[in-house]
């Protein structure tokens, strides 16, 4: 009793990267440059969305919200993990773990079901075009942009009941740089079965309901782009919906990696890598991805850019 009440009042350390030594301050300038540049991206895209006229459409509001998600989501970690690169062993107190990951969680899980509702957005504008306008009207997308952030929030904050519902009596040293769900749970002794069947439960949840809604909407896309009699007009239709796939098959793929497995199969080194991946590389891409792929974006873009420069001139 008295060792988890001591690991409880003294928190935890974060000791990810400890073993790098002095390429640390290598890490620091290449993950800050990356921060940079991701957190400039997503503000950029939220700003022109908001002032070009032309993007106040569906699609790009709900882009605008999913960056605003990753903005925050990256937040509440990174600026951490840079502070621990400088300095080493950084430690964080017991509800300061609880509180940075309801947030990771809770921005995490939000981005799936905005992934939803973005696929559900391509679907009535494949599938039922002249009704696009109708369907797809401001009270819709605000109601299903209202429930994707408060289902995540309720997800987020089940399963950091259930991880901090457990007692911790063992090391208090994470090796990994935030809070993140599997280290956490690796320093909880005891029988932790159930809170580990919580957590899979949870995620599943979160997983499979997000990813079938997604699914259900591109198998009616498909359908109906294969119904299209000409190539051209095919490739026109799918390439609305190349960039929104690209992001669901990175963000898909490094949370069911991550979060889909029983604890035994954790590795650390392997999760280090995993999680930098999903923190910093899939925010920094989604910006990148949509503006690349998309001409509307790039048009909003380089008139804000070329109206910034006149504006200087």
């Amino acid at each position: 009793v008295e060792q988890t009440n001591a690991t409880f009042w003294s928190g935890f350390i974060f000791l990810a990267f400890s073993s790098f030594g002095e390429l640390q301050l290598l890490l620091f300038a290449l993950f800050l440059s990356l921060y940079l540049i991701t957190l400039t991206s997503n503000v950029f895209i939220i700003v022109v969305i908001r002032l070009d006229s032309c993007l106040h459409t569906p699609m790009y509001l709900f882009l605008s919200f999913l960056a605003f998600s990753e903005t925050c989501y990256t937040l509440g970690i990174i600026p951490r993990m840079l502070s621990g690169l400088v300095r080493g062993g950084q430690g964080i107190s017991f509800v300061g773990c609880a509180v940075q990951m309801f947030f990771s969680a809770s921005w995490a899980c939000s981005n799936c079901f905005l992934l939803a509702a973005m696929g559900f957005d391509r679907y009535v504008a494949i599938c039922a075009p002249l009704h696009y306008a109708s369907r797809m009207n401001l009270t819709l997308c605000a109601q299903l942009v209202g429930t994707s952030f408060l289902s995540g929030y309720l997800f987020g904050l089940g399963m950091t009941l259930v991880i901090f519902h457990l007692p911790f009596c063992s090391s208090h040293e994470i090796q990994h740089f935030f809070c993140d769900t599997p280290p956490v749970l690796s320093l909880a002794c005891g029988d932790t079965a159930l809170g580990e069947l919580g957590i899979l439960i949870l995620s599943l949840l979160v997983l499979l309901v997000s990813f079938s809604l997604i699914s259900v909407s591109y198998t009616y896309i498909l359908a109906t782009i294969l119904r299209i009699s000409s190539t051209k007009g095919q490739k026109k239709a799918f390439s609305t919906c190349a960039s929104h796939l690209t992001v669901v098959t990175i963000h898909y793929g490094c949370a069911s990696f991550m979060y889909l497995r029983p604890k035994a199969s954790y590795s650390l080194e392997r999760d280090q890598l995993i999680a930098v991946t999903y923190t910093v590389v899939t925010p920094l891409l989604n910006p990148i991805i949509y503006s690349l792929r998309n001409r509307a974006v790039q048009t909003a873009l380089r008139n804000s850019f070329q109206g910034g420069l006149l504006g200087k001139g």
